[in-house]
């Protein structure tokens, strides 16, 4: 019996090697800057640039910079906070609200203009957000809501790709024998769809929840436009915390100007909500991304 020799071939050395080399080369790319804006509230200005890039400051710079960032415009960040954590909360209320719904009535029922309608929610879906600004904006100063939370919450619960989601996912992974039997035991269809349904969709729900959390605390333009000064988001706050860094505005002419290590750590504070909610639903969200892959 010959034994069967494995050859070594460019293809299959090269293979291998290019990997490592692209895994290598997005590592440093997007790894590095990371790195450094984890270390640059450390340091005082002057540490930040005459010190190697990537070392430790103190402990005792970090209390500097906070208190700093703290005191700048008598705590407006923890306002642009709050208000960002009650803009997205809301509307992620109203989102899985219509979203669920919607996607489980477009999957388990027929009716006419249903086609019609998941046309629409897919074409919808295409068009940058930044391109329904000012339509929406016009919308919104009709009905007198502009410099309102609603003139952000509003759109923020807009949310197509949630829907066209909840609909793969009720078509793909949701037996409907099951939600059959259910009615044939007498169950109303709000009892089938929260009783039966919802519990089956918690994968899905996550999934959305994610994405519109993560859209709608990362939009810039939208709170720009509907909400500025003090009522804005942190995302908002960001760009007036930015011109108030003399590198980046060298003509400001700001009583109170921030160096770039309270910058950094502003840019941390905004980051740290979206990074704790996806350490804690990172479980749900992966069988979210694989629940629809087999049809049952």
């Amino acid at each position: 019996m010959n034994a069967t020799k494995r050859t070594v071939t460019p293809a299959r050395f090269l293979g291998p090697s290019l990997v490592t080399v692209v895994i290598l080369f997005f590592a440093v790319v997007f790894g590095l800057p990371i790195v450094w804006l984890l270390l640059a509230p450390t340091k005082s200005s002057t540490e930040l640039t005459g010190q190697p890039p990537f070392s430790f400051g103190s402990f005792a710079t970090i209390a500097d910079n906070w208190a700093r960032l703290s005191e700048f415009q008598n705590g407006v960040i923890w306002q642009w906070t709050g208000n960002a954590a009650l803009y997205t909360g809301v509307a992620l209320v109203l989102t899985l609200l219509v979203t669920i719904s919607a996607g489980y009535a477009l999957a388990m029922t027929k009716f006419r203009g249903r086609g019609v309608l998941l046309i629409i929610t897919l074409v919808v879906m295409l068009i940058p957000n930044t391109a329904l600004v000012l339509p929406v904006f016009l919308e919104m100063s009709a009905l007198k809501l502009v410099g309102t939370p609603w003139a952000v919450i509003l759109p923020f619960s807009f949310f197509p790709f949630g829907v066209y989601l909840t609909y793969i996912y009720f078509t793909t992974s949701v037996s409907k024998d099951l939600l059959n039997a259910a009615r044939i035991d007498g169950a109303s269809e709000l009892r089938v769809f929260t009783a039966v349904a919802l519990p089956l969709a918690t994968p899905v729900i996550a999934l959305v929840g994610f994405f519109n959390l993560v859209g709608n605390w990362n939009n810039y333009f939208l709170p720009f436009v509907m909400e500025p000064g003090r009522k804005a988001p942190i995302q908002v706050g960001l760009a007036e915390l930015l011109s108030n860094v003399p590198l980046f505005n060298p003509t400001s002419a700001a009583s109170v100007t921030l160096d770039l290590p309270v910058m950094a750590l502003a840019t941390l504070v905004s980051v740290a909500p979206i990074l704790i909610v996806f350490l804690f639903s990172q479980r749900f969200l992966v069988e979210g991304m694989t629940a629809g892959g087999t049809k049952e």
